[in-house]
């Protein structure tokens, strides 16, 4: 599995195996369940596994702030100003050293459990990821597993930055006391909302901290990361200027979180906000973390951007650091646009093309994840792209092969996504947001119906969300095709073009993967047109032909459709013919084909 292209499953323990469908709106654990680590039994993994996936990332395991009262083993309710949901978020991290009991059969053998959960994983062939929150922790962090590594310790709280402090203090004025505001549209009436955090009142040794996403204000405002507190590498963010020697203390606290779990059976770790961490404690984390498992895979949630004023401002120093892939967000803005009218596949071909073969390598390309609206939640016209979806699960046919076949490098699909789920509720603090909530209670109502009491045999699903698995199976193997697996691109937009050829339509998209020399190469074909099938001929570059080193005779051959891979014969050919003739292919609408010449 080493040489396989990643195909990485984000797997939300929360929701993956909760089977209740009767959720109330803000309701408890009591009242709508949880998944746990038991639940993802050996039908499941063996399931993810024939499905295609190399990696699974468990989303969301480390113990949060949550409102649930969890005092019988030690651990009670957070403070409701500094919790979002009633569930709390997975990304304000309570203790790095632990994992949620909400998802333990029993809630004392939770780290048994969720080690035997990851002993399955490795059963069923494939690698467990996990999160690592580097840039913020919950307000009220306190391990009870490594309370000795406690982030605060020994901190001078009287300073905003000092490189051997764990966090930022709004030390100046003094006396000041953190005031918080929540979203005024989230009223669960069980709950006091005072706005006040005991631990940051404001005396001494409690000064107000900064908020994860740099809100120096003691007065954090209900859109801000109110309910984490931005941890220190020795940047400071307000000035934007590093100190790193000696080296500062959340760098060795952070590289025991690692070598915890790494000593627990963890292949590798997706690091939320990468870019918000300084270059060099990535790169010492990172060689830390391959002295003691060479093989550990890490890729990024990064979005790095020149004269930010971020350590991080571009993909290229994340690659440097160490980074086997960092998240590749434009593709996926661009194609949002596309269905927004607001863009146009030209868009998307430049962003497409513009990448070098190294750089495509260390891509994650992806349609859904936990931040991003579901593929079938409904086109927002009039908003800013990160509040539309695609509207239709059948968007994948069209989109994933363009997403996932780009390059060699990892493609990512978060689970729900195979059968359509839909994000269509008002779980309580998400609010029907066209997402599957990270604050709430919750269960995929779609995904149920695979998980069919927990068989994992898909019995429920429609006959139109069995092929959209299918067809999703089927696009992971052509993943793995060494056209795909190699660095070889070539987009041809340009090439089959109205402009240059009428019998090739505007709404037809292509691009090449091959190897050099290789004498094949994959063609990808896609119909953008979401309601009309279109018909066209495919050419191929003379420039193309001679790079792959394609035989004097030719087969062109369907290897994937809407129902799955295959290869069918489509056409016998030669070199001249697939340069001046091409050969004739019909997209169904909001499709993608893809076609080995050989």
């Amino acid at each position: 599995m080493s040489d396989a292209k990643p195909v990485i499953y984000q797997l939300v323990v929360r929701y993956f195996g909760n089977t209740n469908t009767t959720n109330t709106k803000n309701g408890t654990l009591a009242q709508n369940g949880a998944g746990k680590f038991a639940d993802i039994n050996a039908p499941a993994l063996r399931s993810l596994r024939e499905m295609g996936v190399t990696h699974v990332w468990l989303t969301g395991i480390l113990r949060q702030a949550t409102l649930t009262d969890w005092s019988s083993i030690g651990m009670p309710p957070d403070d409701p100003d500094v919790v979002k949901g009633i569930a709390g978020s997975f990304y304000a991290v309570r203790d790095y050293f632990d994992v949620c009991p909400d998802y333990a059969v029993d809630p004392q053998d939770r780290l048994a459990e969720f080690d035997a959960l990851v002993g399955r994983i490795h059963d069923a062939g494939m690698k467990a990821l996990i999160d690592l929150v580097p840039n913020h922790v919950a307000r009220g962090y306190d391990s009870v597993v490594r309370p000795d590594l406690n982030f605060g310790n020994g901190d001078d709280t009287t300073k905003f930055f000092d490189p051997k402090n764990h966090f930022f203090y709004l030390a100046m004025p003094r006396g000041q006391r953190l005031k918080l505001s929540k979203p005024p549209h989230w009223e669960p009436a069980r709950f006091v909302f005072d706005g006040a955090f005991e631990r940051e009142d404001g005396t001494p040794g409690r000064e107000p901290k900064a908020t994860g996403n740099n809100n120096t204000s003691p007065n954090p405002s209900a859109t801000d990361w109110y309910e984490t507190i931005k941890l220190n590498y020795g940047f400071n963010f307000a000035f934007r200027v590093g100190q790193y020697e000696p080296r500062p203390r959340t760098w060795e606290v952070i590289d025991q979180v690692l070598g915890y779990w790494q000593g627990r059976g963890v292949d590798g770790f997706r690091c939320d906000f990468a870019h918000y961490v300084p270059g060099e404690a990535w790169s010492f984390l990172l060689e830390r973390a391959r002295v003691r498992d060479p093989q550990s895979y890490f890729f990024a949630e990064a979005y790095p951007y020149a004269n930010s004023g971020d350590p991080i401002t571009d993909m290229q120093q994340l690659i440097d650091c160490g980074f086997d892939a960092i998240y590749h967000d434009d593709s996926y803005n661009k194609l949002k646009k596309v269905y927004q009218g607001n863009g146009s596949q030209d868009e998307y071909n430049t962003a497409m093309v513009s990448f070098s073969p190294f750089a495509r390598r260390h891509c994650v390309e992806y349609l859904e994840n936990h931040d991003e609206r579901r593929l079938a939640s409904p086109v927002g016209y009039n908003s800013g792209w990160g509040e539309s979806g695609f509207g239709t699960m059948d968007a994948g046919y069209l989109l994933a092969p363009l997403q996932y076949l780009v390059g060699p490098g990892p493609v990512l699909i978060l689970n729900g996504q195979e059968v359509g789920e839909p994000g269509a509720d008002d779980e309580g603090f998400s609010g029907p947001n066209g997402r599957t909530t990270l604050f709430d209670y919750w269960t995929m109502p779609e995904f149920v119906k695979w998980v069919n009491a927990h068989a994992y045999d898909g019995a429920g699903l429609s006959a139109a969300q069995k092929q959209l698995r299918q067809f999703y199976a089927g696009l992971f193997a052509v993943c793995q095709h060494p056209m795909v697996c190699a660095d070889g691109y070539w987009g041809l937009k340009y090439h089959n073009n109205p402009s240059r050829y009428s019998d090739c339509p505007y709404d037809l998209y292509t691009f090449a993967r091959y190897l050099d020399h290789g004498q094949r190469s994959l063609i990808v074909v896609a119909n953008f047109n979401l309601t009309t099938a279109a018909t066209g001929t495919i050419r191929l570059p003379t420039e193309l032909v001679r790079q792959t080193a394609l035989p004097a005779q030719l087969r062109v051959s369907l290897l994937l459709d809407r129902f799955g891979n295959k290869e069918e014969l489509v056409a016998l050919s030669d070199r001249r013919a697939i340069i001046e003739n091409g050969f004739t292919v019909t997209i169904p609408a909001q499709s993608t084909h893809v076609y080995l010449i050989s």
